[in-house]
């Protein structure tokens, strides 16, 4: 994992959810509806995440992914709320991203990253050039 030292200053909001394992209210994300072609970073550590190519619109409110860039993401079982669902964490700094779900049928892929947007930053395309 990183260095702390290195990784971003967060806003109240931003902490509890990366930090904290929060969750922004559904459609409140600047990201939600986002269409640009880039990519998608940890907020905390800039680690890259996420392709554009592969955010889908699946009507819960949140960022949907159904491919994450490989060794970004980790999964931990969370067993919170009561119930059982798999967290995804950002594999740098071990912010929390949001929850993974399989079997939905939104995608040919069949899984769902549902991201908050406090958790990641877009990064457009001509910038990772």
């Amino acid at each position: 994992m990183q260095n702390q030292d290195n990784w971003n200053k967060l806003t109240p909001e931003e902490e509890y959810v990366i930090a904290q394992k929060g969750t922004e209210r559904a459609f409140s994300g600047e990201y939600w509806n986002h269409k640009g072609h880039g990519m998608f970073v940890c907020r905390r550590c800039n680690t890259p995440l996420y392709r554009s190519a592969d955010k889908f619109d699946s009507g819960c409110g949140w960022p949907s992914f159904d491919d994450e860039l490989p060794g970004a993401v980790l999964r931990e079982e969370d067993q919170t709320l009561g119930m059982r669902r798999i967290e995804i964490l950002c594999a740098n700094c071990g912010g929390h991203l949001g929850h993974v779900f399989h079997g939905e049928r939104m995608t040919a892929k069949n899984i769902r990253h549902c991201v908050n947007s406090l958790s990641i930053r877009f990064v457009p395309a001509a910038e990772n050039q």
